[in-house]
């Protein structure tokens, strides 16, 4: 019997900025300044050309999502889940928020896939935990309605965070 959603779900380790999906996402402050961890990755290996669409397009409200191309990076988007504030902390409303409004600014620009860091636990101090629940919640909602996503990757930094997301996608019923 399929799983539905879940045979959509891909969860690895690796290098976001190496992902071969049609966008990333980036854990974003609301100001859209790619400052460091994934922001600063995408800024160093993306070229000036995202910080300057991100000018252009920023700030936008917590919890939104705002797309923008992807400079020399392998995906063609950028899509910048504003989770927190510059220098800020993440908290689940935010985290749920934007995560729902990433997954649909890829629906609206009728994207295939799209591959997510844990947002909000890096500087931001979110629990990887809660992080996964919440995320992944917020994808099975999504892949469970009308979408053009065929695959959502979690591109994950480290081993514990791959465990913690393979564990959390397992409990899923």
């Amino acid at each position: 019997m399929s799983t539905g959603w879940r045979d959509k779900v891909i969860v690895r380790q690796g290098d976001l900025t190496e992902a071969a999906t049609d966008a990333i996402v980036n854990a974003a402050n609301n100001d859209l300044q790619l400052g460091g961890g994934v922001a600063g990755a995408i800024r160093r290996k993306g070229g000036p050309a995202i910080q300057e669409e991100c000018d252009r397009i920023g700030p936008v409200p917590l919890g939104e999502a705002a797309i923008t191309t992807a400079g020399n990076l392998r995906a063609r988007y950028v899509i910048h889940a504003a989770s927190m504030r510059l220098g800020g902390r993440t908290t689940e409303e935010n985290l749920r928020a934007s995560t729902r409004n990433s997954l649909l600014r890829a629906k609206e620009n009728k994207l295939r896939s799209i591959a997510f860091p844990a947002v909000g636990t890096g500087i931001a101090g979110f629990p990887m935990n809660r992080c996964a629940e919440v995320m992944l919640e917020e994808v099975r909602d999504h892949l469970s309605g009308t979408t053009s996503l065929e695959r959502v990757e979690f591109v994950l930094f480290d081993a514990p965070a791959l465990e913690t997301f393979n564990r959390t996608l397992a409990a899923f019923s």
